[in-house]
């Protein structure tokens, strides 16, 4: 057992009352107390708790009273090494001691008077330690918000104008823009004292038009005039030798600490960190982020009350759709990029962000779809979209091919490997959903969205997809039924689906998990690197039914893959494509439990069991992706027992398989066959392979 006092015993395991956190035995026990989260949040405890035995609470101050002067007055009593100011109302302080018996010989003074104010002393008060969860959107929150719209929604009379009501009910307020810009104006005034000519920039969704009620407050911190300023100063004060410049007396209180044309972006924001902390009032939750792809510092303000959030930001993929509408809404960026003219022209780091900066130069949109329409259309364009195989390219206004980007990212570290040191633009970091930023074309915006996320992506947009073809999305109920955008942004009930005809089996296309040689190969096939992926797969597939499983196989001559030159890679493939296709089966399209029968050896062998099939030039030749089904016959029960059997053959230091996971499951199904009785009647099953 854990001696760590924070872990408490619960009927179902544990407890850790520190970290708010279930462990359900020991040994999760002994991980989590040794883990980083365990870890730092004892330490943050333990700081605490030092500075609160270290430190008084001050009132009776004024807000003219500096953090010197408090500092100054109490170091009679002792050491001081820190004193917290209120940036709010300047009416307390917390001064913190080096030495215990400093707190005691302030605390027993009588009475303290510094610069006519009658100072209150007293002991810090003691609050025991808890974590305070961070908040994250609720979804039941906004559901709450659009359950209270609901009447009004339905009462209008179409979804054009529903879509209109809620941009304005969600849109940011005259208010809160006039707040953010006060903030902006506050943090410009304070920065300008350390950071002569700098500038505080904001971005993104509060000026951007899409901002929405607490959407975060993006700035960005411009000193590249402050780098002039501090190397004019440096200059002057050379060669003024002994004698100090104006600029320099100015520079002196926080820009003689750091040189900005040498400092780390972590050491900047350090800075920036402490700026924020010690100088603008109501700045709170101050964090310092240097690990991201653009170093942060993050923090909340009382009067603004951002509410940080991690969700899917489909702003660009609408910008995608809009593009490839017929016509088109929105230009592409290299459309932009030509209307502006020569006095426009921006390279950043390499990469072309030149706009025009004049609305006049974009042609007005020819398109005359309502606004029902293009959203109907949003849907229907990612529900069918090919996610696994393409890269959203906002620049050109089109999806390119993933391969594209496999031979983009060999040549990056071959380019490092030869030059280091030279810099080169790396390739973006390709996931389940690519979208480059179009002025980063080596950014992946989507680039952190994970497997669960996109697929829960997909599966909503399929669903709105089927429900905007409806009636009860194009046309306002008579009977004051819900309709519209009311229906669609509703949470849909599971609904218990009925048992499937037959079983639906996807294989997802991992590209970055593939082969070096199959990327090469894909990466040679250019456009029809599917037609390619699809007869790789097939001969894994083939693989498994026929060496894995041990199944006859009867295929139509025209199917047969065999004669393929690539079928001598095909354990090879098979094997390296069942190491990155684990979890095909979370894609399974199957709508309820899989019937015994026919289907479950397919699934119980292998992770990866659909089987299309076919010689790549007939494939080709017939210009579609499917080949005629196969007829599987199995004799034996090569889907039972096979843990146990797989088990066993591990133990066995004689018998224990050497080789791929192919070679091992083949072995599993070898030993069934040899051991266990034969079905009675041979089980037959089709395999249909599509595309």
């Amino acid at each position: 057992m854990s001696s760590d006092s924070d872990i408490q015993t619960t009927p179902r395991g544990f407890f850790c009352a520190l970290c708010n956190t279930n462990l359900p035995n020991m040994p999760s026990v002994d991980q989590h107390v040794k883990g980083r989260k365990h870890q730092t949040l004892t330490t943050v405890r333990d700081t605490r708790k030092n500075q609160e035995e270290h430190s008084v609470f001050v009132s009776g101050i004024k807000p003219e009273i500096s953090q010197t002067d408090i500092s100054e007055y109490f170091q009679q009593f002792g050491a001081v090494t820190d004193v917290i100011m209120d940036k709010g109302k300047g009416v307390f302080a917390i001064v913190q001691f080096s030495e215990t018996k400093s707190i005691q010989a302030a605390l027993s003074c009588v009475e303290h008077r510094m610069k006519g104010l009658k100072l209150r002393v007293k002991p810090r008060e003691k609050k025991e330690f808890k974590l305070i969860p961070k908040k994250k959107n609720n979804p039941q929150n906004l559901q709450q918000v659009l359950d209270r719209l609901r009447p009004d929604l339905c009462q209008l009379g179409s979804v054009d104008a529903q879509m209109k009501f809620i941009v304005e009910r969600f849109q940011l307020g005259e208010n809160e823009k006039k707040t953010r810009d006060l903030l902006v104006q506050l943090l410009q005034e304070v920065f300008v004292e350390f950071f002569p000519d700098s500038q505080i920039l904001p971005f993104g969704s509060s000026v951007n038009t899409f901002g929405v009620h607490s959407c975060d407050l993006d700035l960005f911190l411009d000193l590249e005039n402050t780098k002039v300023f501090q190397a004019r100063a440096k200059s002057s004060t050379e060669q003024a030798g002994e004698g100090v410049s104006d600029d320099a007396r100015s520079e002196d209180s926080i820009l003689s600490d750091i040189d900005l044309s040498t400092a780390s972006p972590a050491e900047v924001l350090d800075l920036v960190a402490t700026i924020l902390k010690r100088c603008v009032p109501s700045v709170h939750k101050v964090h310092v982020v240097s690990t991201a792809r653009l170093p942060v510092v993050k923090f909340h303000h009382h009067e603004l009350n951002p509410h940080s959030s991690l969700i899917i930001n489909d702003i660009a993929q609408t910008f995608s759709w809009l593009q490839n509408c017929d016509p088109p809404v929105l230009p592409t960026v290299d459309q932009l990029r030509d209307m502006s003219c020569e006095e426009e022209e921006c390279v950043i780091e390499g990469w072309n962000c030149t706009f025009p900066s004049q609305p006049i130069a974009v042609p007005p949109c020819k398109n005359t779809q309502d606004l029902c329409s293009l959203l109907a259309g949003f849907f229907s364009f990612y529900a069918q979209f090919d996610f696994a195989g393409s890269v959203i390219s906002l620049r050109e206004g089109r999806a390119l091919p993933i391969t594209k980007f496999l031979s983009q990212n060999k040549q990056d570290e071959a380019m490092q490997e030869e030059q280091p040191t030279k810099s080169h633009l790396p390739g973006p970091k390709l996931g389940p959903l690519n979208l480059l930023d179009p002025f980063e074309l080596s950014h992946n915006v989507a680039g952190n969205l994970n497997e669960r996320s996109h697929r829960s992506f997909l599966k909503e947009c399929q669903e709105a997809d089927k429900y905007c073809r409806s009636l009860q999305f194009q046309h306002k109920s008579t009977k004051g039924k819900s309709w519209g955008l009311v229906r669609l942004l509703t949470p849909h009930m599971e609904v218990q689906q009925t048992k499937p005809e037959q079983l639906t089996i996807s294989i997802p296309f991992k590209a970055t998990s593939l082969p070096e040689k199959l990327q090469d190969e894909l990466q040679v096939a250019g456009d029809g690197f599917r037609l390619l992926w699809f007869q790789r797969v097939c001969c894994a597939v083939e693989v498994v039914l026929t060496t894995v499983l041990k199944c006859l196989l009867h295929a139509p001559a025209d199917a047969v893959f065999r004669e393929d030159p690539a079928a001598a890679e095909g354990t090879e493939t098979a094997s390296a494509s069942f190491n990155s296709l684990n979890d095909s089966l979370e894609s399974v399209d199957s709508q309820g439990e899989v019937t015994v029968g026919a289907k479950r050896p397919l699934s119980s062998g292998s992770d990866c069991s659909m089987s299309p099939q076919g010689k790549k030039p007939r494939l080709a030749k017939r210009g579609h992706h499917e080949v005629p089904p196969w007829t599987c016959v199995q004799k034996h029960m090569v889907w039972a027992g096979r843990r146990r059997v797989r088990r066993e053959l591990m133990k066995d230091a004689e018998c224990k398989p050497e080789g791929s996971c192919v070679d091992l499951e083949s072995q599993v199904s070898a030993y069934i066959v040899e051991k266990e009785p034969g079905l009675k009647q041979p089980l037959e099953f089709r395999v249909q392979p599509q595309m």
